[in-house]
């Protein structure tokens, strides 16, 4: 497929991940609860990466390996993320810094996967990898059965929690049925792709997926704020919401290029030998974990030492610095694809040569030091994101909120996908230009927060 092709389905199915949170949230709120909708999420992601890793005797099963990952992962990340929030006091100064511990579990699993898959691939292909993200995620339903669930319980019987945890907060007798539904809906879907009675082009499904997205979270904004019953204190916070909604999809829809735009220009453009021995491409995608890993202690000790002084940044400050961080890295993305050009004697050379691989190729530090300032831009915006949000959503539908949350991030996902498509070798003389354009794009989107800050921040308070 082409690389716009290929971009586009990343982008969909990043998207669709996080998309999934909003209905996952609904189902673990109203019907499941916590602790039984990260269990079923655990089991569904653990099928759907052995559903690809059997890919390789039917080619079906690869994309009913993303729909079950898609669907595990809407009820797994919502709800560990609001269990996650359950252990703190709302005005509890180390909540933000709870949560940077907790982003430091995700990365490391987001560490060590690239380096496995990439070693397995380079030697077996790539369904071993993919199997053993399954055999992973059964490891992880292991750990939450018999460690995280009794620790849970211990917590609440000592500590005691304002919220249920173990059933669903408001039940509804209808959510059954609303699911029934759905799969009944989302199985003749693909009954229907795989006869050929729809035809799906994945740029066309993306462009309209963003579309989609954007005016259904804007129809639910206006329905919980003029038709819930939310108070008005809770009004209030859905403003501060629908801002760092639209600054967080700004900033994921550049950052999430890590895997197309990135992924391109490590695999095309980027000298990955050292010391006699090719780097895999995917290795690449573990430095952001690992900054995440080795700075994160660091950003959150920095929280809790401003907390206690009385220098708090507030929300939109932290949210600036990210999109700023993420700006920086993206610039240095644009000097190296610069590099490119006027060492290999300009744009037409550059491309010839890259062609015919014989081209003078870009160092590994580039990417390594625009990851750095991805991560701390990473650091400053989503671990705070999901604190602000398990803060100030209304513990009704806290978990939807959370989910609303998880839908700028799908709008994120989708347009780098978009964005991604672009990355080729066929528009090499265009690349600096795709990064500088991101990097005004993030730079603007601070500024404004920033200048609306002491306004958002009455709300805040």
């Amino acid at each position: 497929m082409s690389k716009e092709e290929a971009a586009a389905i990343a982008g969909i199915f990043g998207g669709c991940i996080y998309l999934a949170a909003l209905p996952g949230g609904w189902i673990a709120d109203n019907y499941l609860g916590q602790k039984r909708a990260v269990f079923i999420g655990c089991v569904v992601i653990a099928l759907g990466h052995l559903s690809i890793g059997l890919s390789y005797f039917n080619t079906a099963l690869f994309f009913v390996g993303l729909g079950l990952i898609v669907i595990g992962t809407g009820l797994f990340k919502t709800c560990s993320s609001v269990m996650v929030g359950m252990m703190y006091d709302k005005k509890d100064p180390r909540r933000d810094s709870g949560f940077t511990i907790f982003y430091m579990g995700i990365n490391i699993g987001g560490f060590v996967a690239p380096l496995v898959t990439g070693f397995l691939q380079t030697q077996y292909g790539w369904h071993l990898g993919f199997g053993a993200g399954g055999i992973g995620m059964l490891i992880a339903l292991l750990i939450f059965a018999f460690k995280a669930v009794p620790d849970f319980k211990e917590f609440d019987e000592k500590v005691g929690m304002d919220e249920a945890w173990d059933k669903a907060t408001k039940y509804n007798k209808n959510a059954p049925y609303f699911i029934a539904v759905f799969f009944i809906a989302l199985v003749g879907v693909v009954v229907l792709s795989m006869s050929g009675v729809i035809n799906l082009n994945p740029v066309a499904i993306a462009k309209s997926m963003t579309m989609v997205i954007l005016w259904c979270a804007g129809f639910y904004f206006l329905y919980l704020f003029f038709l819930s019953s939310l108070t008005k204190d809770e009004k209030k916070n859905l403003i501060l919401f629908v801002v760092l909604f639209f600054a967080a999809a700004v900033f994921w829809s550049v950052f999430e290029q890590q895997y197309t735009t990135y992924n391109f220009f490590a695999d095309k453009l980027t000298d990955k030998m050292v010391l006699g021995y090719e780097i895999p491409t995917v290795w690449f995608q573990s430095i952001n974990s690992l900054f995440i890993i080795l700075l994160a202690p660091v950003v959150g000790g920095i929280w809790v030492f401003l907390a206690k002084r009385n220098y708090e940044l507030s929300s939109l400050t932290k949210f600036s610095l990210g999109l700023i961080g993420a700006g920086v890295g993206f610039l240095i993305m644009a000097f190296a694809a610069g590099s490119i050009i006027s060492n290999n004697g300009g744009v037409e050379n550059a491309a010839n040569a890259v062609a015919n691989g014989n081209a003078i190729l870009a160092s590994p530090w580039w990417i390594v030091a625009s990851f750095l300032f991805l991560t701390l831009g990473e650091l400053c915006l989503s671990p705070v994101g999901l604190s602000i949000m398990t803060k100030i959503a209304p513990g009704a539908i806290k978990s939807q909120v959370m989910g609303l949350w998880f839908v700028s991030i799908s709008v994120g996902n989708v347009l780098a996908g978009l964005i991604g498509g672009h990355a080729n070798e066929e528009n090499l003389a265009t690349l600096p230009d795709l990064f500088y354009q991101c990097v005004w794009i993030l730079f603007a989107v601070a500024v404004v927060l920033l200048v609306f800050k002491n306004f958002v921040k009455k709300l805040e308070n």
